[in-house]
């Protein structure tokens, strides 16, 4: 049983307490001297006990068996999912109660901040991959409340490639290195993954969202979270409504290019971990706001999908967002291992006021949880870990199994008894205790889904309608990559008749690039899972016809725009740079949140035309343009002409240009400009719709620069410029 306390009304308490939690396990060895883990002082931990000094080594040599056994242990097997992650603590605070739909108390208490720790984490990859992978993303969420831990599982994309768990297992398989070779790692470009997905049409609408920008962002700290199952808010009174959860990142949702992203991996394959640690450490922490749609239960079939079904969404049109909370993540954690390692999430880790829907993903997966975890973590003692362990008291009978923490007092581990006296006792619901939803249920036991879940295309359509042209071109582009890889013409030629399906001319300009033909109708079945949808001829009689045609929230070009808060700004300059040059422009980005970073031909320092000593951060050597989000050129006679003989640097700026990353330069420093490939495209003119248009900035006033610079990289990305695609790099 959880014992339920009330809140003290201090904002800092129950992070506190999370913290108090971790404390008594929290060791730092500095001044200590060693021990083994009985807590014997060691003499010498540099030589194993020998019978001489060349002697060979004894078995009584309990130190030498204690640290290679533990060294032997150190590693868990790796999730199966999820493996490479990147995490973090910080506070969520809800804006208004929301007792009219739940009574979870997290969600109503305004004088609270609930602690939480998040994961973030690629999919398909193992623990040694790439940050960089076209994949989804995981955003786990694991909220310390005052009624115990609730577990916000989910991943960067609203939906899901499969309405039912039981294909799970088939999925992973599919998308894993393929088991004769084990290639590829981390990507889903061969022939397993796509055969599956051209046999199973009700991934159409996944695939588009993981062919597009979405599946390589610019940071974790820039995108979206979705829950992806249709929860359930109970309130008070026993109402229950539907509830779709969201995260909306404060800084924008943004994405690199494809080409970026492969550089990046040999570059930087921590790049988003590396990301995430470093704006925490400075102290520009990561912020999204919690977001919910809510649907009254009376209004559970008024739509045209199902709201039950995981690949499908509800647009934002029909049931606009409410955003009920702000999560803010502000410290790092200790240790890797011991937090984001052995940190346990779970879909069953609910709280009052919040239940399940019979959405058949999210039942299935509700016990993959805990069976994962028993293998990952030893045992069923995996709660007591100390990142895993809720802020409440814990009682229940519960007892041993491997690695039990807990040491339980007194006679009775059963219920009901006497010898306890009664306890642990069972609670009330008015005294906080859970009770499931009563749906009534009555139905026969079937192997079947609804005919309402036979709609696979229409979302998709909608997905890339609702695309900017470029965000298209992008998806044409990660097809034509992905299918490209793919050794089975056949098996191309069935994905291009799915693509058909959704939109003709996406299918006709894959198919051009992979030189197949678009099929008047497509292969039957269409659907070869068992049981299947049925096969009709036309598939459009299963199409719905959507009240919503386009849905802004899909794209990402309509995310906010009008901050360059933690951006990544490379200035190139060398000795004998222009003092006021390079410290206006840097000063006017660092006052607007950005980072600075200066890129030289040299280590540790360049001097400016008035001697002045300036840091350099990274040499050519070590940096590259893949790693920033604009590139700023000051000027200063000496460092120009250095800087244009730099072919580095000239290519970084090319590079720069071909990813459509803004870039500035003082009119004095033109001439490294006109060294650059794109230097035909420098236009005569630099209003702010030219700035707007082609992201680039050239002015000999460098306050008036800075202001227009600042104005250019809150645009993120000028992907108008790839248009001509004769920019090499």
């Amino acid at each position: 049983m959880i014992d339920n306390k009330e809140s003290e009304g201090s904002n800092a308490n129950q992070e506190n307490e999370k913290t108090a939690n971790l404390a008594p396990h929290t060791t730092d060895s500095t001044g200590e001297f060693m021990t083994t883990n009985t807590g014997l002082r060691v003499n010498d931990d540099q030589n194993s006990l020998k019978a001489g000094d060349r002697g060979a080594t004894l078995l009584e040599d309990f130190i030498l068996r204690e640290k290679i056994t533990h060294f032997d242990h150190e590693r868990i097997p790796e999730r199966v999912v999820h493996a490479r992650g990147s995490g973090a603590h910080g506070v969520f605070k809800v804006y208004e109660p929301m007792s009219a739909v739940t009574k979870a108390g997290f969600l109503n208490d305004t004088s609270i901040e609930t602690p939480v720790f998040v994961r973030f984490s690629t999919v398909a990859g193992s623990k040694g991959s790439t940050d960089l992978a076209r994949d989804v993303r995981g955003f786990a969420v694991k909220f310390y409340t005052q009624e115990g831990n609730f577990d916000l599982v989910g991943n960067n994309m609203p939906v899901f490639f499969i309405q039912d768990a039981i294909k799970f297992p088939d999925l992973v398989h599919a998308v894993k290195p393929e088991p004769d070779n084990e290639m590829p790692q981390a990507a889903s470009a061969h022939d397993t993954f796509w055969d599956f997905i051209s046999l199973m049409p009700e991934s159409a609408h996944m695939i588009m969202w993981l062919m597009s920008d979405r599946a390589i962002p610019r940071s974790y700290r820039m995108m979206e979270g979705f829950g992806v199952h249709t929860f359930r808010f109970i309130n008070e009174e026993g109402v229950s409504h539907f509830v779709k959860f969201h995260w909306k990142p404060l800084l924008g949702v943004h994405s690199v290019a494809w080409d970026e992203a492969q550089k990046i991996s040999g570059k930087d394959p921590d790049f988003h971990r590396r990301d995430l640690w470093d704006a925490i450490e400075s102290g520009n922490f990561p912020e999204w706001e919690l977001g919910v749609q809510i649907v009254p239960e009376e209004d559970e079939f008024k739509f045209d999908f199902d709201l039950l079904d995981p690949t499908k969404i509800i647009p934002e049109e029909l049931v606009p967002v409410q955003r009920i909370g702000k999560m803010t993540l502000n410290r790092n954690p200790d240790n890797f291992f011991a937090e984001t390692e052995q940190v346990a999430y779970h879909l069953g880790h609910i709280v009052p006021g919040i239940d399940f829907t019979n959405d058949p993903l999210l039942q299935g997966r509700l016990f993959s949880y805990t069976d994962t975890q028993l293998l990952r973590l030893g045992g069923p003692n995996f709660q007591e870990i100390p990142i895993n362990r809720p802020i409440v008291r814990v009682d229940n009978n519960q007892r041993d199994g491997h690695m039990r923490q807990t040491i339980n007092r007194g006679k009775s581990s059963y219920n009901p008894n006497t010898l306890g006296g009664g306890f642990p006792a069972q609670a009330k619901a008015s005294e906080g205790g859970f009770t499931s939803y009563p749906e009534r249920i009555d139905a026969k036991k079937i192997r079947a889904r609804s005919k309402s879940f036979f709609d696979h295309f229409s979302q998709a359509k909608l997905f890339f309608d609702s695309q900017s042209d470029p965000e298209k071109n992008h998806i044409v582009d990660a097809l034509s990559f992905e299918l490209g890889k793919v050794k089975t013409v056949e098996i191309r030629q069935r994905m291009v008749g799915i693509l058909s399906l959704i939109d003709k001319g996406l299918a006709a300009e894959v198919a051009f690039a992979l030189r197949v033909h678009v099929p008047q109708d497509p292969e039957l079945p269409i659907n070869h899972s068992i049981p299947a949808d049925g096969d009709p001829a036309d598939y459009d009689s299963v199409m719905q016809e959507s009240v919503v045609t386009i849905s802004d929230a899909l794209s990402m070009v309509n995310t906010p725009k009008d901050s360059i808060q933690t951006r990544k700004i490379a200035f190139l300059a060398a000795d004998g740079v222009d003092e006021k040059s390079i410290t206006t422009v840097r000063d006017a980005l660092v006052s607007a949140g950005a980072v600075v970073e200066i890129i030289s031909t040299r280590h540790n320092y360049i001097m400016t035309e008035s001697d002045t000593k300036l840091p350099v951060d990274h040499t050519f050597l070590t940096a590259a343009s893949v790693l920033y989000d604009a590139v700023y050129v000051p000027g200063g006679t000496n460092s120009v002409a250095s800087i244009e003989a730099e072919a580095d640097a000239v290519h970084f700026l090319n590079e720069a240009f071909k990813h459509c990353k803004p870039i500035a330069s003082d009119l004095s420093a033109i001439q490294v400009l006109e060294a650059t490939y794109f230097s035909k495209k420098l236009p005569a003119d630099y209003d702010d719709a030219t700035i707007l248009k082609e992201g680039l900035v050239v002015l000999d006033d460098v306050d008036q620069l800075a202001d227009k610079f600042i104005l250019a990289i809150s645009q993120h990305r000028f992907w108008e410029r790839e248009k001509p695609r004769k920019i090499p790099a």
